[in-house]
């Protein structure tokens, strides 16, 4: 009898204590939450792939839409999602024109690759001046002298060049048309920056997916995509002639030595064309953006702060180090640390979320 009543005693604790106010306040702040985010798709392979572990960690999902940079700014500017991706950071001038104050989170550091379609002619070189006539629609044929001539041994078919680009708004854009900007006078002067462009030659389609799935279904085409998908659709790549003349391939390594150098403490820098020497010369990071004061539109606090604890994660070691897996090079040290100081700059109500 002595003992049946201990046990009485000791449920009747253990069912006070799940009802405390304690206990419920827990469950709540622990309660599952959804994160919404849009934009690039130059990172999706990446985002995927972290945005699941995370999930798996913790129990916070995050549905993203690979809508393009255009999209993802847009749709933070309207602020309907919690978080928006771009490749190409936002100007001033775009910084001044959205609702309320905006920081850059960089996430990965990726290259842009020229891919192409010709079965059998591997290793193919493009100098700068070949890139700006092919995309500019002056050479329009595979066995072009110039190209001959810059790729000696290699055996190029009359076949006509199919320059596929995006049409849709979108960082990838970006990044490639800052490089030509750098590399030609005449790209500078006749096609310029910009996630959309008014473009001298080629056929258009949607999203990194989009032009890599054109180019892998074109025999002859040419375009430009991120380079996980070109690796993924196991697509030619070209090497392409950096700022010291030299042709690298994209890779980790030469990812990484284009993004060695001085990072200010927005991280709004683009890092095409760097001066070293083993550099890749298409490269950039991509960047998550959100607003700096997070309570708008009705949002809770556990929402603002389970976007922050994320990407707080997302730019540490342990996330960091899965971007190889898919062909993207981590943050160097020196950027990663630049967006946790950013991150904790990052307010609900006037008050930092992260210490």
């Amino acid at each position: 009898m002595k003992q049946l009543t201990i046990l009485i005693l000791a449920l009747f604790m253990m069912q006070a204590c799940s009802n405390s106010p304690k206990k419920k306040t827990e469950e709540k702040s622990t309660a599952k939450l959804t994160l919404t985010a849009a934009g690039a798709t130059f990172p999706m392979p990446y985002y995927n792939m972290v945005f699941n572990q995370y999930m798996v960690k913790t129990g916070t999902q995050i549905s993203y839409g690979g809508i393009g940079s255009g999209g993802g700014i847009r749709s933070l500017t309207d602020k309907v999602i919690d978080f928006g991706a771009t490749d190409a950071y936002l100007t001033d001038a775009n910084l001044q024109a959205m609702p309320a104050e905006v920081v850059h989170i960089p996430t990965v550091v990726g290259a842009v690759v020229i891919a192409y379609n010709l079965p059998g002619v591997d290793s193919l070189k493009l100098s700068n001046q070949l890139l700006e006539d092919i995309f500019m629609g002056k050479i329009t044929k595979w066995n072009d002298p110039k190209i001959k001539e810059n790729n000696p041994g290699l055996t190029l078919p009359e076949m006509a060049v199919t320059v596929v680009v995006r049409s849709d708004g979108s960082g990838t854009t970006h990044i490639f048309s800052d490089f030509m900007t750098k590399i030609s006078n005449l790209w500078a002067e006749k096609v310029g920056v910009g996630k959309a462009l008014q473009w001298p030659v080629g056929m258009g389609a949607k999203g990194n997916p989009g032009v890599a799935g054109t180019i892998s279904q074109t025999q002859g085409a040419i375009g430009y995509i991120g380079s996980e998908f070109a690796f993924a659709q196991k697509i030619q790549t070209a090497k392409v002639q950096n700022s010291a003349g030299n042709y690298i391939s994209a890779s980790i390594a030469s990812v990484s030595a284009a993004a060695q150098g001085q990072i200010p403490d927005d991280t709004r820098i683009m890092l095409t064309n760097s001066d070293n020497p083993e550099s890749y010369p298409i490269s950039g990071f991509t960047w998550i953006i959100l607003y700096k004061e997070q309570n708008y539109n009705n949002r809770t606090k556990d929402q603002a702060l389970a976007t922050v604890t994320f990407l707080d994660w997302l730019v540490s070691a342990d996330a960091q180090a899965e971007a190889e897996k898919v062909h993207y090079s981590p943050l160097p040290v020196a950027a990663a640390e630049k967006a946790k100081a950013i991150l904790r700059t990052i307010t609900f109500d006037g008050e930092a979320l992260l210490k």
